[in-house]
């Protein structure tokens, strides 16, 4: 199989169906995967990857709970996973994410996910995929994860920024869905929605324009970028934005401002 992109469309995937090294990942909820997914898809359930508990619900889970997530779809270390979902890329990427955290070499976004593909007249399934499961060893390392105590030694850390993917209400504080409201001293703010293209299926915008909207916000490529949200879904997708566009060292704070805005002892910024 062809070496594939971060970011790969319906028409590449398709011509590579069937590939023994393709592992196909459906994050789309499981009714949605019942009424129609892409052939091969396997399905996962996004709760798998993430701890659930509060009140940092997005934490990641421990090592043995994700292996046995991944092994269930039979994930292997020669596999490019191609992940997917229904609901613009959030969950899709924050299973690339968490690969990235294992150190897993190979995985892209479908860009456009299940909206792309169907919309586009791409062959699609109601006959659930069997994996063929696996043993795969999960090993947490923390090249793309930062904690909570990471960013707060280095708020004043010129070579590290902090992308806020929140509404600009969540930002500013006028939308509280924490403890507090607010955001991490310095964090600039870019919606994740607004680096979405609605007029091309789901797709993330053009590179140009994108680069813009980083550009714009003080964002340099040579810094560690550290993205959050409120459970690092919707930052997730960030994250494999800015690794699209060559942000090599860019991170991802699981935590979230679930964790930081209900800390007491953390600093806000409204």
């Amino acid at each position: 199989m062809r070496e594939l992109p971060l970011l790969v469309e319906p028409k590449d995937l398709e011509s590579l169906l069937g590939g023994p090294e393709l592992l196909i990942v459906d994050l789309c909820q499981a009714n949605n995967y019942a009424q129609a997914h892409i052939p091969e898809a396997l399905h996962l359930e996004y709760a798998n990857l993430l701890l659930g508990t509060k009140p940092a619900p997005g934490l990641l889970p421990d090592a043995a709970r994700l292996s046995a997530a991944l092994s269930a779809i039979g994930l292997t270390p020669d596999k490019h996973v191609v992940a997917y979902d229904v609901e613009g890329g959030g969950r899709a990427c924050r299973l690339i994410w968490t690969l990235d955290a294992l150190g897993h070499p190979a995985s892209s976004l479908l860009n456009g996910g299940l909206f792309a593909w169907a919309n586009e007249g791409h062959p699609l399934s109601q006959q659930p995929s069997a994996p063929t499961p696996s043993d795969y060893s999960a090993s947490i390392r923390d090249r793309v994860v930062a904690t909570r105590d990471y960013i707060e030694k280095h708020l004043n850390d010129a070579q590290i920024a902090l992308l806020d993917a929140r509404t600009p209400e969540e930002y500013y504080g006028t939308t509280v869905r924490a403890a507090r409201g607010g955001h991490i001293p310095g964090a600039v703010n870019l919606n994740w929605l607004d680096t979405i293209d609605r007029t091309r299926n789901y797709r993330l915008l053009p590179d140009d324009v994108l680069r813009t909207l980083v550009a714009d916000r003080g964002l340099r490529n040579d810094q560690e970028v550290i993205t959050y949200c409120q459970t690092h879904h919707r930052s997730a997708h960030s994250y494999v934005m800015l690794k699209h566009l060559g942000f090599d060292k860019a991170k991802g704070y699981p935590g979230a401002w679930a964790e930081w805005g209900n800390s007491p002892d953390t600093p806000v910024e409204t």
